[in-house]
């Protein structure tokens, strides 16, 4: 993960009822000073629209790119400290933010979590994030990433499972932009394991429930669960939570052939959560589907996590078959 300061207003700035209009929008000016009031003010509907997830389409981006003169590269550098402001770093103290375009030429930002009182391993870094992000959306690929500073090794081995290719462009302020294969030489990749590719674009299965879903959260637990990447243990899963506003954030599990970088299908859907501008104590409803008997279950890591977020919700399980 790259420092970047500590900014963490992404929740004041998104919508939290204690906040009035007024103070949020003072928070975006403070985070994006230089933007023109217009392109505040476009990026001001966007953040406060019921359904946005730390997605900015490509119409959009486009238009902030002209207001402020900018090439859509310079704008991602930018939008940086707004990605940031999404932070949840109890820990380290340590707030990074990340934004990646996809192919279709929406933005997606991404900021690093931490899980207050447990193992450093549930963290989620800003590049996983942003990239977890654009793959809930079912981008075909993210050909860039803009971040205050070189990732870290970890990110590296993450974002080539990701494109394998090592074309992914790094774009980082006051830096010549530079590709994945630069700053990972030499990359242990897919291809050590046998895949002839990599997470993107989504290869969607054909998981079945033993009933037919009905209830809003299993149906797109069962959705995040088809689109789940897992390769290397076959253990395909997914999640979806339910917050106290009614809205459903999904979360499919991304395995990478280091197997450490691999990301769970709960953490993914927490950083969907929180890139939608809500808070831990929101959770109403968390659920998990899975297939029995694979080499790896997500349950036991999902009920700690669970345990230390929102300890009033319990876990639903639901078993799944191909």
């Amino acid at each position: 993960m790259a420092l970047l300061g500590t900014a963490s207003l992404g929740l004041a700035v998104h919508g939290l009822p204690s906040y009035a209009a007024n103070s949020r929008t003072d928070d975006l000016d403070k985070l994006l000073p230089k933007f023109s009031e217009r392109s505040r003010a476009l990026l001001w509907q966007r953040l406060t629209e019921p359904e946005y997830s730390g997605q900015i389409r490509a119409s959009d981006a486009a238009k902030l790119a002209q207001n402020e003169g900018m090439t859509v590269d310079e704008l991602m550098v930018a939008l940086i400290p707004l990605a940031q402001s999404y932070s949840l770093a109890p820990i380290s103290n340590f707030h990074v933010g990340v934004v990646v375009r996809g192919a279709s030429g929406c933005l997606y930002t991404g900021a690093n979590i931490e899980i207050p009182g447990q193992c450093l391993g549930f963290a989620v870094h800003a590049e996983q994030s942003a990239l977890s992000n654009a793959y809930m959306h079912e981008e075909e690929s993210v050909p860039t990433l803009a971040v205050g500073g070189a990732p870290c090794g970890h990110c590296r081995q993450f974002m080539e499972e990701m494109t394998p290719d090592g074309e992914m462009l790094i774009l980082i302020p006051n830096a010549s932009p530079v590709k994945l294969s630069v700053l990972l030489p030499a990359a242990f990749s897919p291809a050590a394991l046998g895949m002839k590719h990599g997470a993107f674009p989504i290869q969607e299965s054909g998981l079945v429930l033993a009933n037919t879903p009905s209830e809003p959260v299993a149906v797109a637990a069962l959705d995040a669960a088809r689109k789940s990447y897992a390769p290397y243990s076959k253990s395909q899963s997914g999640v979806s939570i339910r917050t106290v506003k009614d809205r459903i954030y999904r979360g499919s599990y991304i395995e990478n052939v280091a197997f450490n970088p691999s990301l769970s299908p709960l953490q993914i859907a927490l950083a969907q959560m929180i890139a939608g501008g809500e808070v831990y104590s929101a959770i109403s409803a968390v659920t998990l589907v899975e297939v029995p008997g694979s080499q790896i279950s997500q349950k036991p890591v999902a009920e700690i996590v669970l345990g230390a977020i929102a300890p009033n919700v319990k876990l639903q399980v639901l078993s799944a078959q191909s």
